[in-house]
């Protein structure tokens, strides 16, 4: 049975989503496309419209596993907590289908597929194209966003074969802290 990976990039007015699959060593983008909510006013119903849309993705495509970007920045509080929920309910959906929802930094994903955690979108694009058999019609850019999510996700679980890959968060300074220390110990001065 093929791999299939859901990848979503969770937001309050647009929410990207990819179907990945691989078959035969190559790796397929059955579906990258967008959940539209611009149109709706009410935030709940923009809610309830991405469980949905989400649950059905899920019913219709069988993903083996869910990969979600977790949004990490915002000039807006009220936009951070809209994109916060926008998230939740996608892991909800996912969750309620049975499968487990992995979640990943936006730095993490752009490292995995470039090499750079501060790659431009266009970069992650032009990466993906040269990796992953596309549609023929232009991504949007959250569709492309939520493909990279499953991308990495896929590249992760074959990175670890065997164990479950290392939790990291990009801004945890003390494991970084803790290398530079050990690696160090001269440049360290008693208190």
């Amino acid at each position: 049975m093929p791999e299939v990976i859901l990848g979503i990039d969770p937001g309050s007015r647009y929410t990207g989503y990819a179907v990945l699959s691989e078959e035969k060593g190559t790796l397929i983008a059955l579906r990258c496309d967008v959940l539209k909510m611009d149109h709706m006013e009410n935030h709940s119903d923009r809610l309830k419209y991405i469980f949905d849309q989400v649950s059905g993705i899920i019913k219709s495509n069988n993903p083996t596993s869910c990969a979600v970007e977790t949004p990490i920045y915002g000039v807006d509080p009220q936009a951070m907590l809209k994109l916060g929920r926008a998230q939740a309910a996608a892991i909800l959906a996912i969750k309620q289908c049975g499968l487990s929802a992995h979640e990943y930094f936006p730095k993490v994903v752009k490292k995995a597929i470039t090499g750079n955690g501060n790659a431009s979108k266009e970069q992650v694009a032009f990466m993906l194209n040269k990796m992953v058999k596309l549609p023929d019609e232009k991504l949007k850019n959250d569709a492309t966003d939520a493909l990279a999510v499953a991308w990495c996700h896929y590249m992760k679980g074959k990175s670890f074969p065997g164990s479950a890959p290392k939790k990291t968060h990009q801004n945890n300074k003390k494991s970084d802290w803790a290398d530079f220390v050990a690696q160090n110990p001269d440049r360290i001065k008693g208190l």
